[in-house]
This record gives structure tokens, C-alpha cells and sequence, in this order.
């Protein structure tokens, strides 16, 4: 754990928030990249995602206070707080959130939908995986208690984010960095290949709900489990239904191919 990337006196600069600010520029690099080669105008997708970012931190702090809502109303955690502030949220309201977000953007300025969301998907997976780097470097997103050879135990006292301290865990942060990393490299193939346009954002929820619904099995749920399974797996399993629908629905339109 590694809470505070340089420290002078009083003022610090957060690891997390430097790596999550590191994700989002090398997605963004990507993503434009993708979208010169697709023949897609740069400016406003830029614009897109810079809009998106915004509104992916909004529904990620939505969605956590939603999940944690009896907590922020009986008094025992606070909304403007610094453990707010600096906690991850729920990927999937940020995404969800930045989804809609993106739609009506792309409407707004007849940008085509899935041509345009499908040179977003590979950023999206490159940027989450270094996040997550950002997750495990604050402490927070933390796993079980386990005794496998690769457990980590955090015990810098400077941690915000709740984390048992002085406890074997499972690095879960670190299971999603490397699933996400890998599900960025399958995509930027893809992507270069013939297909359907909307189909790499197909295979995107489909990867990442696998990913994400296997991991949760070892997480840490402040929230507990309904029904034997995380709200946030119960997220995974609607996302990945989407994205299956997505990889059937367009599998028959015209080939495209994105020079990666």
C-alpha cells in the first residue's frame, strides 16, 4: 500500500488519483487514435470522453452511496467526507451512467453510436486496469482473508479507505488490473480485425462481466449479499446479458476493421 505519491508538509499527492488520472489520459490517447483510423472526427470525441469521465465519477459515487444508503442516513458515514471523497465508488454506476451519457452525446452530434463506442471499449479496459493499480495502492476494493502464497497484508497506518490492517488478503485489485489489462489487448485485436460495428463493445461487457462476477467471489462486501450473490454480480450477470445480446443482434452487419 502506497496511499501518498509524494508528501511535502502537510500537502500530498495521491497515488490513487494520479494513476486514475494516468488511465483516463492513456484511454483517451487510444481512444482518439482509434478513432482518426475509423475515420471518426477527433474533436468530439474527445469531447465524449472528457463528458464521460465526468459523468463515469458521478454514477460511481451515485451507485456507492445508493448501496450504502441506510449507513449515510443513520449518521455512521458521511457524505462530505474525505473517505467519500476519495473512495472508488461502484464501477458499473460510473459506467452505466457514462453510457447514457454517451448516447445522447453521440445523438446530439450524429456521431454513429456503436462505430463510435466500439474505439471507446479498449481504452475503457486500459484505463480500468491501471485504476486498479491506483485501488491497490490506496488500500481500498480490498479482498477476503486468504493464506495463498500471493496474499498481501497492508499495514500503512495512513490508509482512508477502512482496509484490515495486518491481515493476509486477497490482492483483488491486482486480479482486476491483470483481467483488465488482458481484456485490453483481446480487444485492441479485435478491433483490427473485420467486424460488426458494436460488436467490440459486445465483447467488452461480455469479458469484463465474466471478469468482474468471478472476482467479486473474493472481494470484501461491506454491503453483504442478496440472494447468495454481490449487487455488484448482480450488475455483472445484467451486463453480460447485454453484451451477448450485443455480440448476436449486430453480428450480421457490415465488417469493419479499425487499423490498431
Amino acid at each position: 500500500m502506497f496511499p501518498k505519491l509524494i508528501t511535502i508538509g502537510s500537502f500530498f499527492i495521491p497515488t490513487y488519483g494520479t494513476l486514475v488520472a494516468l488511465g483516463f489520459l492513456l484511454a483517451l490517447l487510444i481512444t482518439v487514435r482509434l478513432a482518426k483510423r475509423a475515420k471518426l472526427a477527433p474533436e468530439p470525441v474527445t469531447n465524449l470522453a472528457i463528458y464521460c469521465a465526468l459523468a463515469g465519477l458521478a454514477g460511481a459515487k451515485l451507485f456507492m452511496i445508493l448501496f450504502d444508503l441506510s449507513s449515510y442516513l443513520d449518521g455512521a458515514r458521511s457524505l462530505f467526507s474525505m473517505d467519500t471523497l476519495q473512495a472508488a465508488g461502484v464501477y458499473q454506476g460510473g459506467f452505466l451512467l457514462a453510457l447514457i451519457t454517451a448516447v445522447l452525446y453521440m445523438r446530439r452530434n450524429h456521431l454513429p453510436v456503436f462505430a463510435t463506442s466500439d474505439v471507446f471499449a479498449p481504452g475503457i479496459a486500459l484505463g480500468q486496469s491501471i485504476g486498479r493499480l491506483g485501488c491497490f495502492a490506496a488500500g481500498c476494493c480490498w479482498g477476503n482473508e486468504c493464506h495463498l502464497a500471493w496474499a498481501v497484508t497492508f499495514n500503512n497506518t495512513e490508509a482512508q479507505t477502512g482496509v484490515p490492517l495486518g491481515i493476509p488478503l486477497h490482492p483483488t485489485q491486482l486480479y482486476e488490473a491483470l483481467a483488465d489489462a488482458l481484456i485490453f489487448v483481446v480487444l485492441y485485436r479485435l478491433i483490427a480485425k473485420p467486424h460488426g460495428a458494436g460488436t467490440i463493445l459486445g465483447w467488452y461487457l461480455t469479458l469484463y462481466s465474466i471478469a468482474r462476477f468471478g472476482i467479486e467471489f473474493f472481494r470484501y462486501h461491506e454491503q453483504g449479499l442478496h440472494l447468495g450473490l454481490s449487487l455488484t454480480q448482480w450488475i455483472s450477470l445484467a451486463t453480460l446479458v447485454a453484451g451477448l445480446a450485443l455480440l448476436v443482434l449486430r453480428r450480421g452487419t457490415p465488417k469493419l476493421a479499425v487499423s490498431a
